[in-house]
């Protein structure tokens, strides 16, 4: 009995000792780390279960994902440098940062700029020395919100992209050409992500849905959809707490099958939806446009408001503007496109909420603006004329005659440079022999227009004066 219990003392100390040694070894840490994970798939959050697990799995981002495109192709072949990843948050920098590396045979090391020190940097690039010295094996650093490392923690990093020592991936929110230095921009490929459209929110939603067990209406998905700002995340984890109010609704009322209403998806995201479907989206467009051609910026900041409130993408009302500086405002306002475009560049920069004062200033100044539509009625005319009539050849004078052999062939024979002459113009015949008496722009009189033409008829002489009677086309 005594040797008997003696040798159950030894296992059971030999027990434990294996078990310390199992739970101090590394591959613990990887069978741990590998349960934690399972078990996150399966109760984490709804954005964290729902990670795609390929390039194929993920929403969106097709300009740089689709077959064939540039990132995808690296990606594939196995041949990515250095990259950094700019979209606004929520488009799957991250997701896709870590599935690069996964398709790739390289060493996966993340870190995030807010933690990360220089000795951490110079720990990263040890490490990658090893790899590739002892096993071949190459390294990517993915570096999470870049623009918050401080140059001297960009420059410890640099010399290691430089050489190629590690593949560095970086995501930002911010312009990374405002935000990273210079040298490791140069070292690194710059792709744009953009906010996810309405399409894409749709297929996540709906994958949520499913993941989630449930249905929903229509109008729940849509004010989920336009609510969320092109945020994937956002959009999952309201569509979460949408899933979880209707949950609570259905037990209450002694039903099984959860269904998320509109009344779900208000109360997840604390707001009442304008009604805003698909017909009201165009028709709310063609107002707020309409309403700046016809000079009314009360009208223009309704819509603008209306537009805002109901979640429509920035971008899309800043895409519209600067359309609408042109079309509407043209050369009666030249400063107008300027104004525009640095309202755009602001939506990007800024971001909502705080963009909306940007949009509201274009709007009021496109309103205000006179207004011509001369170039845009002009192109239209010429473009017709290109379609429909034989449009001739280029005349021999204004042929390239910058290569060899072209004098012979007669191009730039004649032809007269403006600036030799003391007005910077001189007469010549710029259009094909076929369509050489052809007027497509017709000149407007409003605004800086009037002073422009008035100028171009004292040159040229054989302009017809502008008409103020003359009905102006266009087709919007």
């Amino acid at each position: 009995m005594r040797s008997t219990g003696r040798s159950r003392r030894i296992r059971i100390t030999d027990l434990a000792r294996c078990r310390q040694w199992v739970a101090s070894a590394p591959m613990a840490d990887d069978l741990f780390a590998a349960a934690a994970q399972d078990r996150l798939a399966a109760r984490g959050p709804l954005a964290a279960r729902l990670r795609p697990r390929t390039l194929d799995d993920v929403v969106g981002q097709d300009q740089l994902l689709g077959p064939g495109r540039p990132l995808r192709a690296l990606v594939d072949a196995d041949r990515l440098s250095s990259v950094i990843l700019w979209g606004p948050p929520g488009t799957g920098k991250t997701t896709i940062a870590r599935l690069i590396a996964t398709a790739s045979s390289k060493a996966f090391v993340p870190l995030s700029a807010v933690t990360a020190t220089v000795k951490d940097i110079r720990d990263v690039a040890a490490g990658a020395e090893q790899r590739l010295g002892g096993h071949g094996q190459g390294t990517i650093l993915f570096l999470d919100e870049i623009h918050r490392f401080t140059k001297s923690q960009q420059d410890a990093l640099l010399p290691s992209v430089e050489t190629g020592l590690v593949v560095l991936i970086g995501a930002t929110t911010e312009n990374p050409h405002f935000e990273v230095n210079p040298p490791l921009m140069s070292r690194s490929t710059l792709f744009r992500l953009h906010a996810l459209d309405q399409g894409a929110l749709t297929t996540l939603a709906e994958r949520g849905l499913a993941a989630e067990s449930a249905t929903a209406d229509d109008d729940a998905v849509e004010h989920l959809v336009q609510r969320c700002g092109g945020d994937g995340r956002h959009l999952l984890t309201s569509l979460e707490v949408a899933v979880a109010l209707a949950a609570g609704r259905t037990r209450t009322a002694g039903a099984t099958a959860v269904h998320v209403e509109l009344v779900d998806a208000e109360g997840a995201l604390g707001a009442s939806p304008v009604r805003y479907g698909r017909d009201d989206h165009f028709d709310v467009v063609s107002a707020f446009i309409k309403s700046i051609r016809g000079s009314d910026p009360d009208a223009a900041l309704h819509w603008l408001a209306r537009m805002l409130d109901a979640g429509e993408d920035a971008r899309f009302i800043a895409r519209r503007l600067v359309i609408s500086a042109s079309e509407d405002v043209g050369l009666a306002d030249p400063l107008a496109l300027v104004i525009a475009d640095a309202g755009a560049r602001a939506v990007e920069f800024v971001g909502l909420p705080e963009a909306r004062i940007n949009l509201a200033q274009v709007t009021v100044h496109l309103a205000l603006a006179p207004k011509s539509n001369t170039a845009y009625a002009g192109l239209e005319a010429a473009t017709s004329d290109v379609r429909r009539r034989p449009v001739g050849e280029v005349p021999a004078h204004l042929r390239d005659a910058h290569y060899q052999g072209a004098a012979s062939l007669g191009h730039g024979r004649g032809y007269r440079y403006p600036h030799d002459h003391p007005d910077g113009w001189v007469a010549q015949q710029y259009l094909p022999d076929e369509l050489a008496d052809a007027r497509y722009y017709r000149p407007g009189v409003n605004g800086a227009e009037g002073r422009l033409v008035a100028r171009w008829r004292e040159r040229r002489g054989d302009i017809p004066a502008p008409d103020p009677d003359a009905e102006q086309t266009g087709t919007r």
